[in-house]
């Protein structure tokens, strides 16, 4: 694994070697000795799923004390367009975003840490998400922020987009008070 770490303080940029030969392909997509030799250190609680149409976008994501977690996602089949904000009160880079293509050709995997909101577009139909989080879903912290508020370029016109009524009504960046602290 080639492990790199982004601009965004914390958050991280995971490479796989990718193993293909006649049969198809064979890709780990977790070595906790790897990470933590980074400081990445996570304690899996759950791993989870979402498949997506071409142009739905879902998020900016979150959870909330004491529920926040620290996430590992990647896109197995398909192409997305992952973007997530730092949302950490004291961040250098507090309110800024980074863009990065997943797909299962590229198998390029993020670490994010608590404190960052997460989401992507979907770019292909049937475009598969992977999430391992080191906390359980809590629908009570369960938090976003509105996508258009973040300034976020997309590759398609907004007319396009299908998103669901929740992420549309999220709540805007400069109305958000954030409990999440930069260490």
């Amino acid at each position: 694994m080639n492990i790199k770490e982004l601009s965004i303080t914390g958050c991280f940029l995971i490479t796989p070697d990718i193993q293909k030969d006649q049969r198809g392909s064979f890709v780990k997509t977790y070595h906790a000795g790897s990470l933590s030799e980074f400081g990445l250190n996570i304690n899996l609680q759950e791993e989870f799923y979402s498949i997506s149409k071409k142009n739905v976008l879902r998020g900016l994501h979150f959870q909330d004390h004491p529920s926040a977690h620290k996430k590992i996602v990647y896109c197995p089949e398909g192409r997305v367009l992952d973007f997530f904000v730092d949302i950490r009160l004291g961040s250098p880079t507090y309110g800024q975003h980074l863009k990065v293509e997943l797909s299962g050709t590229n198998g390029v995997i993020l670490f994010l840490p608590i404190g960052i909101a997460h989401g992507f577009l979907s770019l292909e139909n049937d475009s598969l998400m992977i999430y391992k989080t080191d906390c359980t879903y809590d629908p009570d912290n369960d938090r976003g922020i509105n996508f258009e508020s973040c300034d976020i370029p997309l590759p398609i016109q907004k007319s396009s987009l299908i998103v669901s009524p929740r992420d549309l009504g999220l709540i805007a960046l400069s109305d958000f008070e954030s409990k999440f602290k930069y260490e």
